[in-house]
């Protein structure tokens, strides 16, 4: 499939919030949503800076990932994230690399 096909007809993921109170979120708020998928954009993006990727929102429908000289790739959801990193890295993303848990490590200790 292409990747605007993707985008155009792609459904919630159960990583999004829903619309619908009491399924993945309590809201029916719009602007509460939009709030909640760009703290997990945020989230995303503290682990992706100890391995040089950056991630932004598309639109609300799918992610963009681009490393350090440019190279990006649509990301559907952040199920595929991982694997999208890994790709465009050439290695693999260890959670429990003790570098990146270093690099997570709050400063004021």
């Amino acid at each position: 499939m292409c990747a605007l096909c993707g985008v155009l007809g792609g459904d919630g993921h159960w990583t999004d919030a829903a619309a619908r109170p009491g399924v993945f979120t309590r809201n029916t708020d719009t602007m509460q949503r939009r709030r909640e998928r760009m703290h997990r954009v945020s989230c995303a993006r503290r682990v992706l800076g100890h391995y040089r990727l950056t991630l932004s929102d598309w639109q609300g429908a799918s992610y963009l990932l681009s490393t350090a000289t440019g190279k990006t790739e649509i990301v559907d959801n952040l199920t595929h994230l991982w694997a999208a990193a890994e790709k465009l890295l050439g290695r693999p993303c260890d959670p429990l690399d003790p570098a990146l848990l270093e690099y997570l490590e709050p400063a004021d200790g």
